[in-house]
């Protein structure tokens, strides 16, 4: 198989060609995990997988606990299943507080407190409260515990990572958090060796082809980690060596009807290219630094036929979102019929008329 195939491949695994899932939760279970940093680009990249979902719809699934917005991998936000939610935090909790050691060193921050600021932030919650990061600081200073922004962020997500709290109900455009336990039903429980299984099995079916560097990237767990997790189902993978990495696959996962010529415009930090740490089979390296920023972040981008060859940004209006283009080679830039098509479907996950700016 050459990786000529691997675009069309990972398009399909990941759901982005020929959908067949029914609800956010179970693409979201499939995928395993999608980065969420990007709140409203995290629910395109549910809806643009599962087509004829609205924003709305992804965000009920939120409200519900059906899907979770919480620090679970590398760290940083990810949506995860509800029913996934607790073996997960389990697994990845000791390597997500490794990377916060130094700064919350500088933040006088230690293990004594975080467990004072969990009590208090457990408090504050029960009974069903669902609070914005900045009336949970209140609390914290009322017992007494000075906060600052920076404190607030490591207080949060110690408390998310720990599962005491999870994303809560919407306030506006204000994100909240509500009590993990009060809000999502019991679980699957894992052993810690089948949680490595699980989560290698996830990645492996909806991110392949993948290396297992790919994945020790996508999880943020040590390498021996991943390399056990791998072990634990390569059983079940093929493997192909192309200039000395192996990508695994499952046989399914080789299946993909062929397709024909596609355009996608996928969100910020979408799971095409940042769940990899392998990027050039579908993205030419010369245009990495013009869709990934020095410090991180993932532009929106454009794929056509499974390959990187542009980015977008959107502007929302009172009663419509206007998408402009950009192609990193001018030679690349489709006709506006063809991207006004492939941009419907945004508009229509909106519910907002849709605008092309060229």
């Amino acid at each position: 198989m050459p990786t000529t195939h691997f675009p069309h491949l990972r398009l399909h695994n990941q759901k982005i060609i020929q959908p067949d899932l029914s609800s956010p939760q179970a693409l979201v279970a499939h995928m395993g995990a999608m980065q969420a940093q990007d709140y409203p680009m995290s629910k395109w990249a549910v809806g643009i997988r599962l087509p004829g979902r609205s924003d709305t719809r992804i965000e009920a699934a939120l409200d519900a606990g059906e899907i979770v917005r919480t620090h679970v991998l590398r760290p940083t936000w990810h949506l995860v299943s509800g029913q996934d939610v607790r073996w997960m935090l389990a697994l990845t909790a000791k390597s997500i507080k490794a990377l916060s050691v130094a700064r919350d060193r500088e933040l006088g921050i230690d293990s004594a407190l975080y467990t004072r600021c969990n009590d208090l932030i457990a408090k504050a919650l029960e009974g069903g409260k669902n609070l914005t990061r900045e009336e949970v600081m209140l609390e914290l200073e009322k017992g007494g515990v000075p906060t600052n922004s920076s404190r607030a962020v490591h207080f949060m997500m110690n408390a998310e990572v720990d599962a005491i709290v999870c994303n809560g109900i919407m306030q506006g455009k204000k994100q909240t958090y509500a009590l993990l336990d009060e809000k999502i039903p019991p679980g699957l429980v894992l052993t810690r060796e089948e949680a490595l299984a699980t989560l290698a099995e996830r990645y492996f079916t909806s991110h392949a082809p993948a290396t297992v560097q790919d994945f020790q990237w996508w999880s943020g767990l040590p390498m021996s980690d991943a390399r056990a997790g791998l072990e634990g189902i390569k059983s079940g993978l093929q493997s192909l060596v192309v200039e000395g990495k192996t990508y695994f696959f499952t046989e399914k996962s080789t299946t993909a009807s062929p397709q024909n010529a596609s355009v996608f415009f996928l969100p910020a930090f979408d799971e095409y290219t940042v769940s990899y740490k392998y990027r050039s089979t579908v993205f030419d390296p010369t245009w990495h630094k013009e869709a990934i920023t020095s410090n991180g972040i993932f532009k929106p981008i454009i794929v056509v036929n499974g390959l990187v060859l542009g980015i977008w940004k959107r502007t929302v209006q009172k009663n419509k979102v206007v998408i402009e283009p950009t192609f990193f080679d001018k030679k690349d830039t489709l006709p506006v019929e063809v991207m006004e098509k492939a941009v419907e479907g945004f508009g229509a996950f909106l519910g907002m008329e849709v605008s092309l700016k060229v």
